[in-house]
């Protein structure tokens, strides 16, 4: 069966992450001691321990997303021999995730990787002063039918698709009162949700461009290789493995919309049968279902879920 392994976003983080994994394989445990090196942070304990609310914080959630990730895929290769230039045809992540994609895959090492996404956290977060803007998403809604609120909301204002993660639900971002627009003309539209999100910054949209500069002064200094298998980038939903390509597509991700149906679609039509969700959560899996009914997926997080997917190679 022809794979691609997806890494996921911002959202999937929870108390108690890794910490199974880190009990389980010393792999794990050694993964999570490099990232909290980089780092000069104990993110691991805080990851197991919580609290939530700092775990939440961007600066915290984006590293240690990929920390479970990496750990998963260096547990996968020492447990079962998975080896991404065999085992895969493609990765992609959702936003954050794509940097955990890269990491997976070799173009970055994994303390630039956690060093990067501590940085994008934070530069993120202090880009827009807290409550000037939001994130919405809408349910029910296709992409043009969002693109057309979004349109109708701005009002001069930021009010732009951020993700389009699957048929039905599509996400906002941009200035607080025109995000809170888009929700009252998705109601008289006729939409059948529009749920605020609890997020602290809003993300990809042009009000993160100072986050775009900050990243892009970073990644200048930073080694990229080519991956051992393409990355299907975000903002153009189809492969890549240039270095210099993928610095600026992930400069160009902070402000750009997330394609992340147009990205499973893509791969779908290159062939790929089964996406395997790295990492923390089941987000990746579940959207994939409503993009394409037809595409398998399964998670890929704790050893249990490891020890069921190496039977299926």
């Amino acid at each position: 069966m022809t794979r691609a392994f997806v890494f996921p976003g911002q959202g999937s983080q929870a108390v108690g992450m890794g910490r199974e994994l880190a009990e389980a394989f010393e792999v794990a445990r050694h993964t999570f001691e490099e990232v909290d090196d980089a780092l000069n942070q104990r993110l691991s304990r805080l990851m197991v321990e919580g609290p939530e609310a700092d775990l939440t914080l961007t600066e915290n959630a984006q590293p240690a997303l990929m920390a479970v990730s990496v750990a998963v895929m260096r547990v996968l290769a020492s447990e079962g021999g998975v080896d991404l230039s065999k085992h895969a045809t493609f990765v992609a992540g959702h936003s954050l995730g794509e940097y955990s994609a890269l990491c997976a895959a070799g173009a970055f090492s994994l303390a630039d990787t956690a060093r990067l996404l501590k940085l994008r956290g934070q530069a993120m977060q202090k880009a827009v002063p807290v409550g000037k803007g939001a994130m919405a998403a809408l349910l029910g809604a296709d992409l043009d039918q969002a693109q057309a609120i979004a349109a109708d909301a701005a009002q001069g204002e930021v009010c732009s698709i951020a993700n389009d993660n699957s048929v039905g639900q599509v996400v906002i971002s941009g200035s607080a009162d025109a995000i809170d627009r888009a929700i009252a003309l998705a109601a008289e539209r006729g939409l059948k949700r529009s749920v605020r999100l609890p997020v602290s910054a809003p993300f990809h949209c042009s009000l993160m461009q100072p986050a775009a500069d900050a990243m892009a002064e970073a990644l200048a200094n930073v080694r990229i290789s080519a991956p051992v298998v393409p990355v299907v980038a975000n903002v153009t939903a189809s492969a890549v493995s240039d270095p210099n390509a993928i610095r600026r597509l992930l400069v160009e991700q902070v402000t750009g919309m997330v394609r992340w149906r147009e990205c499973v679609l893509y791969m779908k039509e290159q062939g790929v049968e089964r996406l395997v969700e790295v990492g923390s959560g089941k987000v990746l899996a579940g959207l994939t279902k409503r993009i394409d009914k037809d595409m398998a997926a399964v998670s890929v997080g704790t050893p249990a879920d490891v020890e069921s997917f190496l039977k299926t190679l």
